[in-house]
């Protein structure tokens, strides 16, 4: 068959509106170059889906597909292929230059593709590619944070939105690099979340950050991660970080940040995008194959565990919309996975 099926827009919508996610049927694609084509049986939603469907006056000709966490088995290989054989089983987040996963089959180049866990199926490993690039980068490239533990006994981490998907796998990955974790949340579900993700404190994120760090023993953070309201915890995150201390971000501010408030502390501010390596299609762009294969390993290893938290059934623009739904409430915890199309 030269169709599949596909969950996509022409309008975008609010998620409330039943044409803002619809069943589709479109093409589907043949592998050229270094692409792989993948048969898609899990996906997860992230915030960047909700982020591409926001409502904007644009209409797409051809219905756009979203969706950037996918595990799936490798259907065909381009000619240029070296990494990937049709029946590998394999687990990535995609570009957010081209079409999204949630379809039957989606292309993808192999440089951003890893092995799936080998001990996770493909529901619990769909939900965390994009997290885990995500967490990697910030943590080990854009904060330049050591992998050893050695270094790093005694100091702190501080990650605000600590129960997401992205705070989830920062915190496993922060405590094997041998930190102290202190993860935001302010709910009981999030609370007790966070801290079975390893975290050593939490404290909420709605109440001045300091006061509460300095009450367990923290008068500043040498490090911050920020996943949320970076507006909100600027003026926060400034009176709580290190002195030559790192701050990274990866939310959207809509305003601009006074970086000022760094300035006398010589604090370095980083940002964190994973796209940027398949948006530009950088020479290292084979470093995120690399990492998810090293995600995969310590997976198989029993060193990080799945952030799975809800499955919503097979894939589906109502299932989908109701993904959307979740996650714009700002109460999901952990990741939403579905699987498989009817």
């Amino acid at each position: 068959m030269n169709t599949m099926k596909a969950v996509g827009l022409t309008r975008y919508l609010p998620i409330d509106n039943p044409q803002s996610l619809v069943d589709v049927v479109v093409e589907k694609p043949k592998a050229t170059g270094r692409d792989i084509l993948v048969k898609v049986a899990a996906i997860s939603v992230n915030p960047v889906d909700t982020k591409v469907r926001a409502p904007k006056e644009r209409v797409e000709e051809v219905p756009k597909i979203l969706g950037w966490d996918v595990a799936g088995v490798v259907e065909e290989t381009g000619p240029d292929c070296s990494l990937f054989r049709p029946g590998d089983e394999v687990f990535y987040a995609g570009s957010i230059a081209r079409q999204g996963g949630n379809s039957e089959y989606h292309l993808v180049d192999e440089r951003i593709v890893g092995r799936k866990p080998v001990s996770l199926s493909f529901v619990e490993s769909a939900a965390l590619p994009l997290t885990s690039i995500t967490a990697w980068e910030a943590l080990f490239t854009r904060m330049s944070i050591s992998q050893d533990p050695g270094p790093n006994k005694g100091k702190a981490l501080l990650i605000i939105g600590a129960a997401g998907g992205v705070g989830s796998i920062a915190t496993q990955l922060a405590k094997q690099a041998g930190f102290t974790v202190i993860g935001t949340a302010s709910r009981p579900k999030t609370v007790e979340w966070v801290q079975s993700m390893g975290a050593d404190y939490t404290i909420n994120h709605h109440d001045p950050l300091l006061p509460q760090l300095e009450a367990i023993g923290f008068p500043s953070v040498p490090y911050i991660f920020c996943l949320n309201a970076l507006e909100e915890h600027w003026a926060g995150i400034s009176e709580a970080i290190s002195p030559q201390g790192v701050v990274c971000a990866i939310d959207d501010p809509t305003s601009p940040l006074n970086l000022n408030l760094l300035k006398q502390k010589s604090v370095t501010f980083v940002w964190e995008f994973m796209f940027t390596r398949s948006l530009f299609e950088t020479d290292d762009m084979i470093e995120q194959h690399l990492l998810l294969n090293r995600i995969a390993d310590a997976v198989d290893q029993q060193k990080l565990k799945t952030t799975l938290a809800e499955f919503l059934g097979p894939i589906s623009a109502e299932n989908l919309r109701q993904a959307h739904k979740l996650l714009e409430s700002n109460r999901a915890v952990g990741k939403i996975v579905l699987e498989g199309f009817v």
